[in-house]
């Protein structure tokens, strides 16, 4: 691993401390419907586009959409990416680069050598990178029965770390984790901006979330939004949660 001094210089991809973050993890009409109802509220920290969109669309036209209505970030998440051969890493940051996306979101859970390779591709195309080594749901971890080692999650934020990465996902499931991780990089004399699936629809308590996750982080929510009742009413109650 490459020193301290050695890491690359990085910018937050979000303006601000604490923002939302829609889960675009819809139909294309869900979709159109959550920008019109978002797209102008203060607070809204840009927008995490998913495979189902990308697919249905087509990246590009996702970004376009989020142009039409926002000024904000658009950040491709696509569940997962860099789990594949480290040659792949170019390819994949080239098209998220010509789709016109601002960030991406990173699991590299097949190895250092994946890990390496994507995220330094993804800066050489000047994308925003934000990597996360532990998903939201139980099974996941080694000791929870799951493929993962336990300490495979916290080498995953280090190593990103040394790559230059200040920005990480940790879930809204697990606040001891999200703190644990905050301290690991704190003490490495990084000051980290997490993202945090999971609140709401998956069991993660907004009290704990806030607690845990330090000063820098942002909510990405989902399900929550489009549950019953006014999209735009749903975004702001959820906005008055994350700065009461």
């Amino acid at each position: 691993m490459s020193g301290a001094g050695e890491r690359p210089v990085t910018s937050a991809l979000i303006e601000g401390k604490h923002r939302l973050i829609p889960a675009c993890d819809c139909d294309s009409e869900s979709f159109r419907k959550l920008l019109k109802a978002t797209g102008k509220l203060a607070g809204i920290g840009g927008y995490k586009v998913g495979f189902r969109l990308a697919l249905e669309l087509g990246l590009g036209k996702c970004v376009e959409m989020v142009r039409r209505s926002s000024d904000k970030p658009v950040i491709y998440d696509h569940q997962k990416a860099a789990t594949d051969i480290p040659d792949t890493g170019d390819l994949f940051a080239e098209l998220c680069a010509g789709a016109g996306v601002d960030g991406v979101i990173l699991f590299p859970l097949t190895g250092p050598q994946v890990l390496k390779k994507w995220i330094a591709a993804c800066q050489r195309q000047s994308l925003g990178v934000i990597v996360g080594g532990l998903m939201t749901h139980p099974g996941f971890l080694g000791s929870e029965g799951g493929f993962i080692a336990d300490d495979a999650s916290h080498l995953i934020y280090c190593m990103a770390a040394d790559c230059g990465v200040t920005e990480f996902v940790v879930p809204g499931t697990r606040p001891e984790f999200s703190w644990g991780v905050y301290e690991l990089l704190s003490n490495r004399g990084i000051q980290p901006s997490f993202y945090s699936p999971g609140i709401g629809q998956q069991g993660g308590q907004w009290q704990s979330f806030v607690r845990a996750n330090g000063p820098a982080w942002h909510a990405i929510v989902g399900r929550s939004l489009y549950r019953e009742g006014d999209i735009a009413n749903n975004a702001t109650a959820i906005l008055e949660t994350l700065v009461a």
